[in-house]
């Protein structure tokens, strides 16, 4: 995760580089349900309206989350599916709350109301997160269900009304770029504290077109209006929080744009986003899927790396023996290609390896969802990208 707002603060408010903290443990995004009543267009976790059988009890829940504190974990993020869909969610929200985790809790909104929102409420979670893909008309398109975004709106109001820190997620892609500026106005309008931009980006394009490539060209005119929004809010000393996910390639457009209007600000924000490192799946981020297995993002679904009911999360995440984890544990990474020739590898970190992964078959492939130059990464005479093939996802699950 990107955050945003952290570095217009920086440009603001300049503090000193200080020591790098490294957090206690990874973050773990837990899918605790595969069940869903919406059918989203890009849903990853390939989610359906019915039951999926060997999902984890509340027990082995319980189990699992006595090794995720021992180890150090700080934060849970709550996911499904739906995971309001789930009957002992609010029981196992409880619970994390009282063995002292930051407890989020990622939903499509559409079935926060008036039977639970009390319930929702006296969980205590640290943040809501509300998935809206667009305006009513877009938003009901991709959720594939008339009323969605009516419905998820009311429940993001709830959650206001309550006082619960509550955020919008927005899933860009060619279909809703457009209405990127309607969404930041929604924020504002329905006083909503946070609004996390997460990239679906298009692989397989060559570098020859990239400056001009519709999809890039829209993802750096998105990050353009990000960073002047976040930066009129830190001016104006408004607390609002702006992250983006999925592409590390953020931090380096950062440095460029900084270059452009706070030139005097490059070598203090070089240093603070060298200090921030880039991709972080498989060493700060984690994933337990509704099965208890583990992956080092939840991007990397198609990748089991263990599971819970067979081996500790701990045991699982320190295993090195495992060539993805080796690897994205390793600084730098062994990343090839335009990534492993960038000369700001040490700021994004070799950015998304699965986007690499699925077309290519290899973990360390450059990242073909990167929407900056050659120039701007100081790559020379690489030429146009060879064509990629989609890889066939046929590693079976464990």
């Amino acid at each position: 995760m990107f955050r945003v707002s952290q570095y217009m603060n920086e440009l603001v408010n300049p503090t000193p580089l200080g020591p790098k903290r490294n957090p206690s443990g990874p973050v773990v995004i837990w899918n605790l349900i595969r069940r869903c009543n919406l059918t989203c267009k890009h849903c990853y976790s390939i989610s359906a309206d019915k039951d999926f059988e060997g999902e984890l009890s509340t027990d082995e829940v319980f189990t699992v989350m006595d090794d995720l504190k021992e180890f150090g974990v700080p934060v849970l993020i709550l996911s499904g599916g739906e995971p309001l869909l789930r009957p002992d969610i609010f029981e196992i929200s409880h619970r994390a709350k009282d063995m002292g985790f930051y407890v989020g809790l990622s939903s499509n909104g559409t079935l926060i109301d008036e039977t639970n929102i009390k319930q929702i409420a006296a969980v205590g979670y640290d943040y809501v997160g509300v998935s809206i893909d667009g305006m009513r008309e877009t938003h009901d398109m991709f959720r594939r269900k008339q009323g969605a975004y009516d419905a998820s709106m009311h429940g993001i109001r709830l959650c206001k009304d309550e006082g619960i820190k509550v955020g919008l997620r927005f899933t860009m892609t060619q279909d809703n770029a457009h209405e990127f500026p309607e969404l930041l106005q929604l924020m504002q309008d329905e006083g909503i504290d946070k609004f996390y931009l997460s990239h679906l980006n298009y692989a397989g394009r060559g570098n020859k077109n990239r400056k001009d490539d519709a999809v890039m060209k829209s993802t750096r005119e998105a990050m353009d209006l990000l960073f002047e929004t976040s930066l009129e809010y830190v001016k104006k000393g408004i607390q609002k929080e702006f992250v983006t996910g999925n592409n590390d390639a953020d931090g380096v457009y950062l440095l460029h744009w900084v270059k452009e209007h706070f030139p005097d600000m490059v070598d203090h924000m070089h240093a603070k986003l060298t200090q921030w490192g880039g991709n972080s799946s498989g060493v700060n981020i984690s994933n337990i899927d509704n099965l208890g297995i583990v992956h080092p993002d939840t991007f990397w679904w198609h990748y089991p790396l263990g599971n819970v009911r067979e081996r500790k999360f701990s045991e699982i995440w320190q295993d090195t023996s495992d060539p993805l984890m080796a690897g994205l544990k390793s600084n730098p990474r062994p990343v090839t290609g335009r990534c492993g020739q960038c000369k700001f590898l040490n700021i994004c970190g070799g950015n998304t390896r699965v986007r690499a992964h699925q077309l290519t078959d290899d973990l360390w492939a450059e990242d073909p969802g990167c929407y900056l130059t050659d120039e701007e990464i100081g790559v020379s005479g690489a030429g146009e990208r060879v064509k990629l093939t989609p890889y066939s996802k046929n590693k079976k699950r464990a």
